[in-house]
Formats: C-alpha cells, structure tokens, sequence
C-alpha cells in the first residue's frame, strides 16, 4: 500500500513538472511574432471583394467596388486598389448618374481624393458620353474630377480631343484646359 501511494505521488509530481514545463515552453512573443512575419511595406489591413456604399438621406451617393482593397496608415492613412476600382456616383434622387472605372486607385484618406490610373474610364449613362485617360484625380470634398493628361471624350455625335479636364463627378458638363479637336460623328441613316 505505502508502494503504491509513492508511485502515485511520483506520477503525480511527474505530470505536474511535465504539464509546468509544457505551458511555459509555449510562449508567444509579440515582439519575436513580428520580426519574422511583418514586413514594413505590408498593408495594416487586405479586404478582398469590397463593396462599399455612402449614403445620405437614405439614398445611395456613391457605391465602390474593388476586388482587393489594402489599407495603409503610414506614412499617411491610404486605401489602394491594384486589381481595379469601379466607383459609382449617384443624384439627389439615388439614380445612377456616372461611372469610374480603372486598373488602379488609392483614396488618400487625409486630404479626400482619389487617384485612378491605367485605363480610366468615366462614363454618363444619362447622356451615353465616356472620357478616356490614363490618370485621373477625384476630389471627394467638391465632387470634382480633374486630370492634366491626355483626354478622348466621346459622346454619340462627337469626338473630342485635349489635355487636361474638369468635370463634376456626375460628369454632365465638363471643360478643357488645352482643348486639341473635335470629330463629328455622322449616323448611317
């Protein structure tokens, strides 16, 4: 009997030192964590198939879609889109009124606007005209849309040619800064 209390309590010492030992073998660093895993030029956060809406008054204003979105805080807080961007601007009535689409975009989240480049596109369904560019900036605090680039608009009797526009991000009206030519269109009849 005494045998068998000895040998219970050595178990029982020996699977609390294993157990003791065991648990504090498995401690995780943080600090030792990131200095194998981060990178500094990683994104804070990756957020795949985003789809955002802004609404005011119940009403949809703008919609954004992106296949993969990574987020940065540093050096300032930026957003960037690198498998393309598709933004959708709205009226007062929640109708579609202009559609941006692009390659590549980054909202800088300090200042309110938006870069888009590599295949630009702006297109107004309500008067079927389309601006086409390579570089393309949108001012989120005045809803205006500029570029100092190359632009091609056209609209269903015209083609339109210059350097550099302004618009509204609905895109109804617009001018250029260097306006280059203009090619009508003739409808076969």
């Amino acid at each position: 009997m005494l045998r068998t209390a000895t040998y219970s309590r050595l178990f029982f010492l020996s699977c609390f030192f294993g157990m003791t030992a065991l648990l504090s073998a498995c401690v995780n660093d943080l600090e030792s964590i990131r200095k194998v895993t981060f990178k500094a030029d990683d994104p804070d956060e990756k957020t795949s198939e985003l789809f955002m809406t802004y609404t005011d008054s119940g009403y949809a204003r703008i919609r954004v879609y992106a296949k993969l979105a990574e987020s940065f805080t540093l050096p300032q807080p930026v957003i960037k889109f690198k498998d393309g961007v598709r933004v959708e601007f709205y009226n007062e009535d929640g109708k579609l009124s202009s559609i941006l689409t692009a390659l590549y975009g980054e909202i800088n989240e300090t200042d309110g606007k938006m870069l888009v480049r590599d295949s630009v596109q702006l297109f107004n369904p309500i008067k079927d005209q389309r601006m086409e560019t390579e570089v393309l900036y949108w001012n989120q605090k005045d809803s205006t849309i500029f570029t100092d680039k190359m632009v091609m608009i056209r609209t269903p009797k015209s083609l339109l040619f210059g350097t550099g526009v302004r618009t509204r991000q609905d895109f109804s009206s617009y001018t250029f800064l260097k306006p280059r030519g203009k090619i009508d269109i003739e409808e076969n009849k």
